[in-house]
């Protein structure tokens, strides 16, 4: 089976000018290294393509795969995400992980929450503030947390994030919307632990794999998982696998609400514990990062001894399960 990468390199977009919180999401070199190499020990053949600009390249020179390892993030919009799978989707090729709508809709955390709420999964009241003339309709209690609607790797959150007076909401809300502009979900501050589970398969075959705490290390910002200690994990962040009854909850919870978005093949669900000694889903990746030691996904599997390749290897068998012309 010949199966091509798709991926965004951040080292291609800063190099057309982007900036480093733009292309945060991006992947290094060595990320695709690794993949590649793992789809290779598999017996896999593979071909790079790159970006969605090259994927379109491609395409339109009649260029074709039996299966496409996805793992392109996109630029512009906030359904960039479902960019390449909708591409994808149009000339028939099959592909990792979840369809357009799951991407664009999971990217986007207030509609995320409705969904989640229609489900019954557990989610925190929210308020979404478009405009200025939003704000003072936030009814919510304080403490509060705000960030970007549809951003990943925790980019525009910060110290300043926690929320403990009406005039540091009005105040970092308009920060949001000028930096990013799109809309700001506010939510109830969550003041207890935090734990992101990871998840294998699909549908009824959805399991999890295990589930990691985020521990926030002496030198790390307070409050929360931020931009900046993401960005420096390994020396911020540590990550130990959960105690067996927090990890028994996380992983019911994060189970219900993958399968009920419908995510595909991989990826993690991120919890924390409210004030009520409840846990409450907080967002879905099911585009999870894939970098062998940065990653969160592939640290939980290093925790729970499972190797790289192995990882790569049941996404790729729960592509070709739910793909009937999938071929070796």
């Amino acid at each position: 089976m010949l199966v091509g990468l798709t991926y965004d390199l951040r080292s291609d977009y800063l190099a057309m000018g982007c900036s480093e919180e733009e292309t945060a999401e991006f992947d290094r070199p060595d990320t695709i290294d690794a993949i590649d190499a793992a789809l290779r020990e598999l017996e896999y053949s593979t071909e790079r393509i790159g970006h969605i600009r090259e994927l379109a390249k491609c395409l339109v020179a009649g260029q074709r795969w039996d299966m496409v390892f996805n793992i392109a993030e996109g630029l512009r919009g906030v359904a960039r995400e479902a960019q390449v799978p909708a591409l994808l989707d149009a000339y028939e090729i099959p592909y990792t992980f979840s369809d357009p709508l799951v991407m664009a809709l999971t990217l986007d955390k207030g509609l995320t929450k409705r969904v989640l709420r229609d489900l019954g999964v557990p989610t925190t009241e929210f308020a979404v503030v478009s405009s200025e003339s939003d704000i003072p309709s936030v009814r919510l209690p304080l403490p509060l947390f705000a960030k970007p609607i549809a951003e990943g790797t925790a980019k525009g959150i910060d110290v300043h994030s926690k929320i403990d007076t009406p005039a540091q909401l009005r105040d970092k809300c308009l920060a949001l919307l000028k930096r990013f502009n799109q809309p700001v979900l506010v939510e109830p501050y969550l003041p207890g632990r935090e734990f992101t589970v990871g998840i294998t398969g699909t549908g009824a075959e959805a399991r999890a794999i295990g589930t990691l705490e985020v521990i926030l290390k002496p030198g790390a910002e307070a409050f929360a998982h931020t931009y900046h200690n993401k960005e420096h994990c390994e020396e911020l962040v540590g990550y130990p696998l959960a105690d067996e009854a927090s990890a028994r909850q996380a992983e019911r919870i994060a189970l219900a609400a993958w399968r009920g978005l419908n995510c595909r093949d991989a990826g993690r669900v991120d919890l924390r514990v409210g004030a009520d000694g409840r846990m409450y889903v907080m967002e879905l990746n099911p585009l999870a990062g894939l970098h062998p030691s940065h990653s969160d996904l592939p640290i939980l599997c290093k925790a729970v001894g499972i190797p790289y390749v192995e990882l790569i290897r049941r996404i790729m068998d729960s592509t070709t399960r739910r793909i009937p012309t999938a071929r070796r």
